[in-house]
């Protein structure tokens, strides 16, 4: 489905740029820019709920979703009585068109399970859209989107550059939008989730993957784990 044209450079700025290898990457909190909970409530602060940002934001904190999985996400894959998002597509920009395209890996393909806190806000804002859809008339871009502008527009991950900047440079906090991805593992492993669990969530298709990328949680939660053991064996 394509939405609308964007204009191309001839030239890619990036072509003589040397990315890192993986390996040299360490996946400490300040590489992986995992935010708090307070940093988060603020982003949604300077972001509310009739801001085109609220529902992208919401969806990629309490879920994991990548960006492209966030803005491809239809309302037929959304079950709010059952509490579940299926993951089936992503959006990519070909030429000046957003399109459909399949996600990552084969893994990336799941169902999400969704708290209460998520439901709530997506019944309000699917009422919210049927409402705007009667506002706009003939002028409401009529799709399947979850992420749309009050005219109904797609919000696409192009937008997320924005985004980010204002959180960097006016809130102060050191953000991108995969910061979400990374924020709701971390907050899942520090609360006990189980790591497998992690894993599905995240669509990651090796459960290395998980535990290589959160190892600063992991290596706490053992270090918990070995305090916890002690703290059984000075009572005996």
């Amino acid at each position: 489905m394509a939405v609308y044209p964007y204009q191309l450079i001839k030239e890619n700025p990036m072509q003589y740029v040397t990315m890192p290898k993986y390996n040299d990457l360490k996946n400490t909190p300040d590489n992986l820019k995992i935010i708090t909970l307070d940093e988060f409530r603020r982003i949604i602060k300077r972001f509310p709920e009739k801001s085109n940002f609220y529902i992208p934001l919401q969806i990629a904190f309490n879920t994991g979703m990548r960006a492209a999985e966030v803005c491809g996400l239809t309302w037929d894959c959304v079950n709010l009585k059952n509490k579940t998002i299926k993951v089936q597509k992503i959006i990519i920009k070909e030429k000046r068109e957003w399109v459909f395209g399949s996600p990552k890996t084969k893994s990336s393909y799941r169902t999400i399970l969704i708290g209460n806190t998520l439901v709530n806000i997506l019944k309000h804002h699917k009422k919210c859209q049927i409402e705007n859809k009667l506002k706009y008339g003939e002028y409401y871009t009529n799709n399947n989107f979850v992420c749309t502008k009050e005219n109904g527009k797609l919000v696409t991950t192009d937008s997320f550059k924005y985004l980010s900047r204002v959180i960097n440079y006016e809130l102060q906090i050191n953000f991108c939008f995969h910061s979400l991805r990374h924020t709701h593992a971390t907050m899942m492993l520090e609360a006990g989730a189980n790591i497998k669990d992690i894993q599905h969530r995240l669509g990651h298709s090796k459960l290395s993957t998980t535990m290589d990328t959160y190892s600063h949680v992991t290596n706490k939660l053992t270090q918990a784990s070995v305090d916890l053991f002690e703290s059984i064996i000075s009572l005996k």
